[in-house]
């Protein structure tokens, strides 16, 4: 049997592991609430530690709190910050009382306890830890800082890296020029270059939108309290918060406009989860053309080749698979996943507070992690050392009879699908059909039918 203590709360005694630094509260919560066995993502948890310590030396700074309660809570939130090992005094599931109060009484518990021990002083979760605060608006505000900070360090870092891999890819793919597929069927040729470029546009564009939502994101509910009538907050203490914040991580946080919106609503999580769900479309789209192009190496397209990094069957000798593109497919198909999760958590939004936070938290960071992984992976394990079968593309370009649409406005339609069908069945390149069903002249149509030439765009 562990060794335990005796912890008191309104309700009444508990036993608590005589190691944990946690109280009676968060014990409630992991008697009620054994659903998953999942915790509350660490980036949550270190923003939440990152608040309180943010609102201790605002309290003591507005006189609300003793200098040194302040110190000893803010030197024990360092403390949590500075140890992973820490981590494991918060052990409550994610899914447990939808605004998210029992994670929030972990954290006051955790930080009290430490702190009392830090600075020898007899400082209390409630009065002191949480002075000014309601779990309905430090749990919402803790979502924003989150994912304002996985966005700003984690995610969009990620992402000019691939899009930055992808550009320098594609300048040393300029010369390859292979045919183009639409339906999955043969169509007009496109340089290698081309086709990633066209990647690193949609990487471009998703950068740009989630730039988009950085400053709604950094705005924060906290100051709000209860139901956003901010009772029992400090005067000034969520403009104080929000500048202390701000020169803490280099990010522009703000006060909210309005605290009911941000109290009762998810809709900046929704619209990023949102957000976060089309990357995740981009990416498959990349993951599947990788594979696509890497398929074969004999019986598929076999236009590039992946770098071959783990052994690919445990029954077929010599089998290398495109690893990485179907981790990253995977992935991305979580987030999809993920994003209906937090559409359905942000319309429980009843009244005067959404009752779905831990959750929609726990799938926004989620979603947000896989992304920034993915797009690593990506750039560093697909993309930037994939190698081109120049002997494989040429052979399919040079024979395909969709390089007869070059010769429409000089023969028309018709006799040029009539030329293609020739072409396929005689199974012969199309320059040789098109040359014996025309009076163009060979010369002439080396150039017409040339598929660099095809790649500018001109007629």
């Amino acid at each position: 049997m562990s060794k335990v203590r005796i912890e008191q709360d309104s309700m009444g005694e508990l036993e608590v592991p005589q190691d944990a630094l946690y109280g009676a509260q968060t014990q409630r919560a992991i008697n009620n609430f054994p659903v998953s066995g999942q915790t509350m993502p660490e980036a949550f948890i270190q923003a939440l530690i990152l608040i309180k310590d943010m609102i201790a030396q605002v309290n003591v700074s507005l006189g609300e709190v003793q200098a040194d309660t302040g110190q000893g809570i803010s030197a024990a939130c360092q403390t949590l910050l500075a140890d992973p090992q820490l981590m494991r005094h918060f052990p409550v599931d994610v899914f447990q009382t939808g605004s998210g109060t029992s994670t929030n009484m972990n954290a006051n518990e955790v930080i009290a306890k430490l702190a009392s021990q830090l600075s020898g002083l007899s400082i209390h979760p409630n009065d002191h830890v949480n002075y000014g605060q309601s779990s309905n608006d430090v749990i919402p505000t803790c979502i924003h800082v989150s994912a304002a900070l996985a966005l700003e360090q984690k995610l969009l870092p990620a992402l000019q890296h691939l899009l930055d891999t992808i550009n320098s890819k594609a300048k040393t793919l300029e010369s390859f020029c292979k045919t183009g597929r639409t339906h999955l069927m043969d169509a007009m040729p496109v340089r290698m270059d081309q086709s990633l470029l066209g990647w690193a546009a949609q990487i471009q564009q998703q950068i740009s939108t989630l730039k988009s939502i950085q400053s709604a994101i950094q705005t924060l509910a906290l100051g709000g309290t209860a139901v956003g009538t901010g009772v029992n907050a400090p005067k000034h203490l969520a403009i104080k918060f929000s500048q202390v914040l701000s020169e803490h991580t280099g990010l522009q946080f703000t006060v909210g406009d309005n605290f009911f919106a941000l109290i009762a609503s998810q809709d900046t999580a929704v619209t990023l989860s949102g957000m976060c769900k089309s990357l995740a479309v981009t990416l498959m789209k990349i993951a599947n053309d990788l594979r696509w192009m890497n398929s074969g190496p004999l019986a598929g397209l076999s236009e590039i080749s992946l770098k071959a990094l783990q052994p690919g069957s445990s029954i077929m000798p010599g089998k290398v698979n495109p690893v990485i593109p179907e981790a990253v497919a995977m992935a991305a198909a979580q987030v999809i996943g993920n994003d209906t999760a937090i559409t359905l958590g942000g319309q429980s939004g009843n009244f005067e507070l959404n009752v779905m936070l831990p959750m929609i938290a726990q799938n926004l960071l989620s979603s947000m992690s896989l992304l920034s992984h993915s797009a690593t992976l990506l750039a560093d394990k697909a993309i930037c050392d994939f190698t081109v079968n120049q002997e494989q593309i040429a052979h399919a370009l040079h024979r395909n009879p969709i390089l007869v649409t070059a010769l429409n406005p000089l023969i028309g339609y018709a006799k040029a699908a009539e030329i293609a069908k020739l072409a396929y069945q005689q199974k012969r390149p199309i320059i040789d059909v098109a040359e014996e069903h025309t009076d163009i002249s060979r010369q002439e149509l080396e150039q017409l039918l040339d598929p660099m030439h095809l790649t500018k765009g001109v007629n």
